[in-house]
């Protein structure tokens, strides 16, 4: 029986990990529904852009104050986890502290210190952040968009990050008390819990044994709590802290505002341009004529995989709408919603596929069911949306494949525009004159 814990303890990292591994697995299938693209070019640009913006969050720097909190919970919380080696060693093997014993007394209390101070900036940033976003009233982070649910998850991740730093100090501040009694050797440094918590318990006088429960308590829901942090991510805006790597390492590189051109209609204007080319030509003998592929994007299947990722990337952060001229303008279009309506409906079509083994058809598409016309059309393509985002996600390419699909597939332009390119179609200008009447104006008295 003595060997219970250790047992509990690797039956419940195998599970996390496993269940995270699937969650992980799901994510990859649904992003696979999207087409191929090839992004792997310029991969000394790519690498740069990922340690950069992912890593470095340079774009974070935009707005200084949120910039800082957020790199003080971000590189506090990654680096306190990295004491969940040790968790994992003691837990499996039964050991206390086995790090003290491979870094020695010197190192080990700079470590612990080190983690201490992290873990401090950590719950400055988060109870601030909770108090911004719930009590200061940040336009971005009160609009109508973010009722309910996208609300709920932004404060319980703030709570259970709280909850989480309380635990550690906690453990430490017991484990400090324990080794000035004698029941534990000497390892580590813990300013941060020695001027806080450490004060508090020794109020009440506890004796030993109910500190020792209390250490081990905070341990337990320490290393607990990672995991179903962990694999909360699964259902939260919070899976940024994975896929933001990827989606800058895949972010388009091209000069913002150079769109797409399809290939099945470059070869069609080659062919008109060729003036030796037959279109009437029987394809080659053995050759397949080519089908043509749907112009633009009708539903998640039509958008390309990096799409998809920026879909499941986007933290929910409204950078992009606060710049967006259109939604400042009182129009409905919200770039942020944009890319959350494609999460949603890339989650119910995922459910579809968990439910049905392949994907049955359920009568819905991402355009008009998810996202509106209005929407769309409200759009100026001025790009801000994807200058402002602080991971390099492009709500701006879903809106263009949209809106190249209701234009190419349903002639479902709005009038103004068919005007103009009716015009450009007969008069190669968009302008309603004919080509020899351009230069009447400079003969006008």
């Amino acid at each position: 029986m003595q060997y219970i814990d250790n047992i509990i303890f690797l039956i419940l990292l195998v599970a996390g990990f496993g269940l995270f591994a699937k969650s992980l697995q799901k994510i990859y299938r649904n992003i696979r529904l999207g087409h191929e693209i090839n992004r792997n070019d310029r991969k000394g640009e790519r690498w740069g852009t990922m340690a950069r913006v992912a890593m470095g969050q340079s774009k974070m720097t935009a707005r200084p104050v949120a910039g800082v909190l957020h790199l003080f919970v971000y590189v506090g919380f990654v680096i306190i986890n990295i004491e969940l080696i040790e968790i994992v060693v003691d837990g499996i093997f039964g050991t206390h502290r086995f790090l003290s014993s491979i870094l020695g007394h010197t190192l080990y209390n700079f470590f612990t210190a080190t983690l201490e101070v992290l873990a401090l900036l950590v719950v400055i940033g988060v109870v601030i952040f909770f108090i911004r976003r719930n009590f200061y009233g940040v336009k971005r982070l009160t609009m109508k968009e973010l009722f309910g649910w996208p609300k709920n998850d932004a404060n319980w991740i703030l709570i259970i990050e709280f909850a989480l730093m309380m635990a550690f100090f906690m453990m430490n501040a017991s484990d400090f008390i324990l080794q000035a009694r004698g029941v534990f050797p000497e390892h580590g440094s813990f300013p941060i819990s020695e001027m806080t918590f450490v004060p508090f318990l020794e109020i009440f006088n506890f004796d030993s044994g109910f500190l020792m429960f209390t250490e081990k308590g905070a341990w337990w829901f320490h290393f607990v709590g990672i995991l179903f942090f962990m694999n909360y991510l699964y259902y939260s805006k919070h899976l940024h802290i994975i896929l933001a790597f990827p989606s800058t390492w895949y972010a388009n590189l091209d000069k913002k505002g150079k769109f797409n051109n399809l290939e099945s209609v470059t070869k069609e204007i080659k062919l008109m341009m060729d003036p030796n080319a037959d279109p009437y030509a029987a394809p080659a003998e053995g050759a397949e004529a080519d089908v043509p592929s749907k112009f633009g994007a009708e539903d998640i299947f039509d958008l390309n995989q990096v799409q998809l990722l920026n879909a499941y990337s986007c933290t929910e952060c409204g950078r992009c709408t606060s710049v967006c001229p259109a939604n400042i303008t009182g129009k409905k279009l919200s770039p942020r919603l944009i890319l959350m309506k494609t999460r949603d409906r890339l989650e119910e079509v995922g459910r579809n596929i968990d439910q049905n083994g392949k994907f049955v058809d359920d009568g819905k598409k991402l355009l008009n069911d998810y996202i509106t016309k209005e929407e769309l059309w409200a759009c100026t393509t001025c790009n801000a949306c994807t200058e402002a985002c602080p991971v390099l996600l492009d709500p701006l390419s879903i809106i263009f494949e949209m809106r190249r699909f209701l234009v190419m597939e349903q002639s479902a332009a709005p009038q103004e525009l068919n005007l103009m390119m009716t015009n450009v179609e007969n008069n190669a200008a968009p302008w309603q004159y004919n080509q020899a009447d351009r230069l009447n104006w400079a003969n006008e008295n």
